[in-house]
């Protein structure tokens, strides 16, 4: 795996049209290649969270411990970065999930505005591979007049997760302060109609694209193996969470996950297969554009950025 980092202006300054778009300063972009593959990491922007949505159900003695050690504040909000991943691999354009667009909050929704820098068209994209449905990852796929931002493109999900999303009961049993998560998911499923492809565990979704069940952070969720040759690299999504507690302690509950035991089991076998398979990977809210590898520390783990 060959891995490159570069800085891709925007807006005027590469001279590229982006009427319509918001002003952006830069976007930096990691490419790297997998056989045939090109793989880019784009910026849709961050998250601007309250530190209890993560650190609220860990043991608090230990955690206090752990952040002092590590020099994060316990009060201070998460900023975790969100990553979306795009492929060029023969004929097809790939990218995985669809990031925030205009609807979630202010600091996200940077992904056209990056495709743009990098002059991709989305009527160019091919297909839209969902690790899961939560606002940051599916929300982007329709624009501000409810119109399909990548309009030629198959999307595909686990089925596990679309069902999920799909079912009306779900906005009646989820808790209180997901309701507009869920609202929203259901709409844009809705919207996206008959351009939705479902698959199951294990499938091969697309030539050199396998789906790993990563059950947890959703009902559904889907990590994704990409492959060309011998060489090899996976899509993480949100099965590893940040690039701290979810490393140093993959044991300790997690406040973002929907099933925090199932997440935790998820965790700690995903990380023993990248470290012993030093296998690389892509992590949607991991530093660096997402992109380094897995290696066991302290009884634990720890992300090295690529």
């Amino acid at each position: 795996m060959q891995i490159s980092r570069r800085t891709l202006l925007s807006g005027a300054a590469a001279g590229i049209a982006t009427a319509g778009l918001r002003p952006q300063a830069a976007w930096a972009a990691n490419t790297f290649t997998l056989g045939g593959m090109e793989v880019t990491t784009l910026s849709d922007g961050h998250l601007v969270q309250p530190a209890d949505f993560m650190f609220s159900p860990m043991p608090q003695d230990d955690l206090a411990a752990y952040l002092a050690e590590a020099g994060i504040d316990r009060n201070a909000p998460l900023t975790p970065p969100c990553n979306v991943t795009l492929i060029r691999h023969d004929d097809r354009l790939i990218l995985f999930d669809a990031g925030s667009g205009t609807g979630f909050m202010e600091s996200v929704g940077e992904l056209p505005d990056a495709l743009a820098a990098l002059g991709v068209d989305p009527g160019e994209v091919t297909h839209v591979v969902f690790t899961h449905g939560h606002a940051d990852h599916l929300w982007g796929v329709i624009d501000d007049f409810d119109e399909l931002f990548f309009p030629n493109a198959a999307h595909l999900m686990g089925r596990v997760e679309y069902e999920y999303w799909a079912d009306p009961a779900t906005i009646e049993t989820i808790s209180e302060d997901r309701v507009p998560m869920a609202a929203g998911a259901r709409r844009r499923l809705d919207l996206v109609g008959d351009q939705f492809t479902l698959f199951e565990d294990g499938a091969e979704v697309l030539p050199g694209v396998i789906a790993r069940g990563t059950f947890g952070h959703s009902p559904g969720h889907m990590s994704f193996v990409i492959a060309d040759g011998s060489d090899s690299a996976m899509v993480v999504g949100d099965a590893l969470l940040n690039d701290h507690t979810a490393f140093a302690h993959p044991d300790w509950p997690i406040g973002a996950d929907s099933d925090r035991e199932s997440a935790a089991q998820v965790r700690a076998g995903l990380l023993d297969q990248l470290a012993t398979d030093a296998l690389p990977m892509i992590g949607f809210h991991l530093p660096s554009g997402g992109v380094g590898r897995v290696e066991r520390s302290d009884g634990g783990y720890r992300f090295v950025a690529a």
